[in-house]
């Protein structure tokens, strides 16, 4: 089942994508609820609608599963070679802005104050049930669907700000695109290989020129693992979307500007396009567009550390 959240005349609605139309689930209903309620609504032609991001998820941990996007990656935003030990002892995830969720076609503004922009190519899982300190095998049942996720990311802004070891915040504020669809697990059963991933064929375009292909199969832990990994001590709970992190092989431009030594292809800029393709799932594309001028803030003062 492919599960859509979209505008029709106005209305914010869901709705279960047949072919090239959509109907729309009863009002009220959220996308989680589609596999236990049924459409009631007429098919409408999905080129009559404006796809929104398939859900609004409370919380959003992207992973880092790719060996190959690590060592390109690091190579080009930290200046330093290889994969860190410390990457292979379990799979490491930030949260993310929640709030920063747009759509499969929507625009993508420019971060304030960069010059470095970014996408990236990954693949998320959906929770559907809660679970806490769960095992790979139980949060296979946890786990509702999957959809396309591209980070976008101000590669300028994290470089300097992950100096402070805190990760990256502005530097991965602006937007992150989901969609087109959510796509229930059972739908991708077929692709699953002998070891437990999906394998997916993955592509990434920029104004129409592929630049990275990949299989989501080359990730290093189990969209299982991943979930169960986040539970630890934790909850997870129906919405909470867990980004596989970025594929290798040119699934973003700051892999490829490590691997080249030089900034081919560019930054992206207003104008260019960003078309993200997952087997299995669907397409988004997304557009940059002029971003707005930073509110200045001035430097830490420097404190004299007096106590009382």
């Amino acid at each position: 089942m492919r599960i859509a959240a979209y505008l029709h005349e106005g209305r914010r609605r869901c709705g279960v994508v047949q072919d090239t139309a959509v109907r729309s689930l009863p009002d009220g209903a959220s996308p989680l609820d589609a596999l236990r309620v049924a459409p009631v609504g007429p098919a409408v032609p999905l080129t009559d609608v404006r796809l929104l991001p398939p859900l609004q998820p409370p919380t959003i941990r992207d992973f880092v599963t790719f060996e190959e996007h690590v060592e390109g990656v690091r190579r080009s935003v930290d200046g330093a070679g290889g994969v860190p030990e410390a990457w292979y002892d379990a799979p490491t995830f930030y949260f993310t802005n929640p709030y920063a969720v747009i759509g499969p076609h929507d625009d993508v503004p420019v971060p304030p104050g960069s010059q470095v922009l970014d996408f990236e190519l990954e693949v998320a899982a959906v929770i559907g049930r809660e679970g806490r300190d769960l095992t790979p095998e139980q949060a296979r049942d946890h786990i509702i669907g999957y959809t396309i996720l591209n980070d976008w990311s101000a590669r300028d802004l994290q470089s300097r700000e992950m100096q402070v070891r805190l990760g990256p915040c502005k530097g991965k504020d602006t937007a992150a695109t989901l969609g087109p669809y959510l796509v229930t697990a059972d739908e991708l059963e077929s692709y699953r290989d002998a070891d437990g991933f999906l394998r997916l064929g993955l592509s990434a375009s920029v104004n129409g020129e592929v630049v990275g292909t990949d299989l989501l199969s080359n990730m290093s832990w189990t969209f299982e693992e991943m979930a169960a990994y986040a539970s630890r001590g934790a909850v997870v709970r129906p919405g909470d979307v867990l980004g596989s992190g970025t594929c290798g092989n040119g699934g973003c431009l700051a892999e490829l500007w490590g691997v080249r030594g030089e900034p081919s292809p560019p930054p992206l800029k207003p104008g260019d396009t960003v078309t993200l393709t997952v087997e299995g799932i669907g397409t988004v594309s997304n557009t940059v567009v002029e971003g707005v001028d930073p509110v200045p803030l001035p430097p830490a003062r420097r404190r004299t550390r007096e106590r009382p």
